[in-house]
């Protein structure tokens, strides 16, 4: 189990780099997600949570110098507590809405949370500026390069150890608790895994600000439940 712990934490602090480098937007949680599924077996566990993650904190752009909390994070958490803790746990599905629903909603304080450190370390990284512009002035290319590579692998070592604190806490703490749930406990978390979707939803559209679509979407989504209804008694 600690070898899948180290494995997703130094991938996903790897991937997280994109979110002030390469900006390729592979951090974004519906690619990342996947991407660590995939490292550990699972990719559909990874897509779901990405898909949930990417919904969730949709509107939340990072836009002049608002910092938004950090989603890719959030998914790299929440997909490796679902998947490891999954196959410990007597061979359980990791695409158990509940186990899903779970994961999610004890890696969404863990994204928040990263967000003040990343004001932080932008905060720390004014220093390496000001010295970058003072090796400027004196045509010192390669003082400039360092200065960049320290703040990247600032912000490697900080995601690396952050997830890897995080997991190593959440990991047997989720192996330990799910099976003593009990039944009320887990039908909420099974609503609130068909829930999160339409959260996300009602955030997109609020995002798009498409007041027309509401009553569209309320419609889609009553035909569709009926649908199931009707699939399910059939």
């Amino acid at each position: 189990m600690f070898t899948e712990i180290i494995l997703a934490s130094f991938c996903g602090g790897l991937l997280c780099l994109d979110r002030v480098f390469i900006q390729a937007m592979i951090s974004r949680p519906v690619i990342i997600a996947p991407i660590i599924g995939l490292l550990l077996h699972n990719p559909y566990a990874g897509l779901v949570i990405g898909a949930f993650v990417e919904l969730i904190w949709l509107d939340r752009i990072p836009i002049g110098t608002y910092i938004p909390p950090n989603d890719s994070i959030t998914a790299v958490v929440a997909t490796s507590t679902a998947v490891i803790a999954g196959q410990k746990l007597g061979g359980i599905s990791t695409s158990t809405p509940e186990l899903i629903a779970l994961s999610i909603l004890i890696a969404i304080p863990c994204g928040i949370l990263a967000r003040q450190m990343d004001i932080l370390i932008i905060k720390s990284n004014d220093t390496l500026s000001d010295r970058a512009l003072v090796d400027a002035k004196k045509n010192n290319i390669r003082g400039i390069e360092q200065k960049n590579y320290l703040g990247l692998i600032k912000v490697f070592l900080f995601d690396v150890v952050y997830v890897l604190a995080i997991l190593v806490i959440f990991i047997p703490s989720v192996i330990w608790l799910y099976p003593k749930l009990n039944a009320t406990v887990i039908s909420t978390l099974s609503f609130t895994y068909y829930f999160l979707p339409l959260l996300g939803v009602a955030v997109a559209i609020n995002m798009l600000k498409l007041q027309r679509a509401i009553p569209v979407f309320c419609a889609i989504f009553l035909v569709v439940a009926v649908l199931l209804e009707l699939f399910h008694v059939l």
